[in-house]
């Protein structure tokens, strides 16, 4: 048991080369797994899907699977196949979520749909569906399969959530939190939970990789809707303002909304709900958080999130698996600075 309490932001610069070294030799296997189970006599599907897994992005939630398992001590090779799973899931909401979007750009290169067209985009991210239930199925768990198969629903429920709010000013916090905790955190909560289960571990330990998971996830996306109204496509690796150019009711613009005078909340009305998203709204959008506080309070909830996260890992032992989840989240509230 570890007494100690972790302050976030205790330990600056974040990093999360430590989860890379703690978890090097395990993704190596993961990555083996993923490079296999992503090859198809179709030529476009891996080609396609090698786009985006190989496109440069973190692996966090794969790694968190590992990682989760080592602080754990788990011996076994379980894991390598459902953390690919994982990985696939992941890929695949991209792939989707980049169509429904209309993205140009992902993790700073043009989006597979935008090079191969939208219809390609939706039946690779499919392969990669099924190839992952397909990992789980050969697990044998059937605890497994329920948790991360309830998370690939909640994903989209998620997602369908957040397409039935676009545009909606009126749009509450407690909402726009249930659609986050659903497309984004569900699947941080499920890739730490599954290493509880392969490792026979107790319930309370499965609830605290959950909520360790969970707040993370929460967190991350957060920070990624503070970011999009303060960053720029070589630091986010997409456009910047692009959730305001679709009409997301993001937290900063709820909280920019809800504390503006009748004139802000008719400039909100006409930028959010009428689609008026020029570069000169966005500029003067921009203007009007700073003046409320939006991003800098949203930044402030994400540690808050962040703070629950690590405190969630207080039962389990100190160590470097330990060390490094309490640094993917200094790294995840860190990405906008």
């Amino acid at each position: 048991m570890s007494a100690s309490v972790h302050r976030l932001g205790s330990r600056p610069p974040a990093s999360l080369d430590p989860m890379v070294a703690v978890t090097a030799h395990d993704m190596n296997c993961v990555n083996a797994v993923i490079l296999d189970r992503m090859q198809s006599d179709i030529p476009l599907i891996p080609k396609l899907a090698g786009h985006l897994i190989a496109g440069g992005g973190k692996r966090m939630r794969p790694m968190l699977t590992l990682a989760s398992a080592s602080l754990l001590g788990y011996g076994g090779t379980r894991h390598h196949r459902l953390a690919a799973a994982v990985e696939f899931i992941h890929t695949a909401t991209l792939l989707h979520d980049d169509v429904v979007d209309g993205s140009d750009l992902r993790r700073g290169k043009r989006t597979a749909n935008i090079i191969w067209g939208n219809p390609a985009s939706v039946l690779v991210g499919d392969f990669l569906f099924s190839r992952s239930f397909e990992l789980m199925v050969e697990d044998g768990s059937l605890k497994v399969l329920k948790i991360l198969s309830n998370a690939s629903a909640v994903i989209a429920e998620g997602e369908v959530n957040q397409l039935t709010a676009v545009r909606r000013i009126d749009l509450s916090e407690e909402r726009y939190l249930e659609i986050i905790g659903a497309k984004t955190a569900a699947l941080f909560a499920a890739a730490c939970r599954i290493a509880a289960v392969v490792a026979e571990r107790p319930e309370g330990e499965e609830a605290a990789l959950d909520a360790y998971g969970r707040n993370l996830g929460i967190a991350f996306q957060l920070v990624d809707d503070a970011i999009d109204y303060v960053s720029d496509a070589g630091t986010m690796g997409k456009d910047a303002g692009d959730d305001f150019r679709e009409g997301k009711m993001t937290l900063p613009v709820i909280l920019a909304y809800a504390r503006g005078d009748a004139e802000a909340r008719a400039f909100w009305m006409k930028a959010i709900r009428d689609g008026d998203s020029s570069d000169a709204m966005l500029a003067e959008a921009v203007r009007r958080m700073q003046d409320t506080r939006a991003v800098e309070d949203t930044m402030a909830r994400a540690r808050h999130y962040g703070q629950r996260a690590i405190d969630a890992l207080g039962p389990f032992s100190s160590g470097a698996a330990k060390d490094s989840m309490i640094e993917a989240v200094e790294f995840a509230v860190a990405r906008a600075y």
